[in-house]
């Protein structure tokens, strides 16, 4: 459950400030990717293991770990399990809990999956804003953070998100537009609001304008590493105080190459230590 007492962007910047970095990793687990260690012939188990020893191995070095929910909500009551096993160990140890969920729907059965990501254990969940405030609203009432989708890292999102309104604006800066309005009446005591934007490293020729209408906002930056988001394109993204963003990385982390042979958990921990220390050198002024 979500603390009723903590502003969700404030418990994040403890988390970053306590690990030194505003790392997130992402745990997708896909069972033919597995290491072999974990693979015990039933899926639902290997994925459980796998993520147990992945949260272990990246607390030291992440602010947040992100669920993507679609990885469990595959296999039925058994994958919702073990996410469920899997966010009660990323809080045990102290990990901000993102549950990637992009859920977009209105009224009542927004609340309805709002209270279904607090009861997970999440302290913040993805959406699309598409449907406007009544699909946003019932998460903020939550007690959780929200990262609304604005700039995402897929290549074909320009189909859409590119696209001039009548007012000259993009689809995605219209969004941004939405995001800052909501957010201001959800400011924490550092000033940042419990409503973020997804803003992906790969669509950083954005980031300045997209900065500049959402000065308030956490942004996710998702695309980092596998997808081909370089430190420069974090810069892009910085609020000027050299903050503001939770930078996100899934396969270059969960699934690093290891020529030494060495653990597949070590192996994890000293990708999430990499990750760490590059974000860090972005960030820090």
């Amino acid at each position: 459950m979500t603390s009723a007492h903590t502003h969700p962007a404030d418990e994040l910047l403890a988390r970053i400030a306590a690990v030194g970095s505003p790392i997130c990793v992402g745990l997708d687990p896909v069972v033919e990717n597995l290491p072999r260690a974990v693979c015990a012939g039933d899926p639902h188990d290997s994925i459980a293991a796998f993520s147990l020893g992945v949260i272990e191995a990246v607390a030291p070095h992440a602010a947040a770990i992100k669920f993507q929910s679609a990885c469990y909500e595959r296999y039925g009551s058994r994958g919702f399990g073990a996410l469920e096993r899997a966010c009660a160990a990323a809080r045990h140890h102290g990990l901000f809990v993102l549950l990637d969920a992009k859920r977009g729907d209105i009224g009542l059965s927004a609340a309805h999956y709002a209270a279904a990501a607090s009861r997970m254990g999440a302290h913040a969940v993805t959406v699309n804003g598409y449907l406007g405030p009544s699909g946003i609203e019932p998460f903020l009432a939550e007690g959780l953070a929200v990262f609304v989708l604005v700039r995402t890292s897929n290549p074909d999102s320009d189909e859409v998100q590119s696209l001039r309104l009548a007012d000259g604006r993009t689809v995605a800066e219209s969004m941004a537009d939405l995001v800052a309005t909501l957010g201001v009446g959800h400011l924490g005591r550092h000033g940042l609001s419990s409503l973020g934007a997804v803003v992906g490293a790969t669509k950083s020729a954005d980031g300045h304008a997209l900065r500049a209408r959402m000065p308030d906002q956490i942004f996710l930056v998702p695309g980092y590493g596998a997808q081909g988001g370089k430190p420069d394109d974090i810069r892009a993204l910085l609020r000027p105080e050299g903050d503001g963003v939770l930078v996100t990385a899934s396969r270059s982390v969960i699934y690093p190459p290891n020529p030494t042979d060495a653990p597949w958990n070590a192996a994890i921990a000293h990708a999430a230590r990499r990750l760490a220390d590059e974000i860090r050198s972005v960030c820090v002024q």
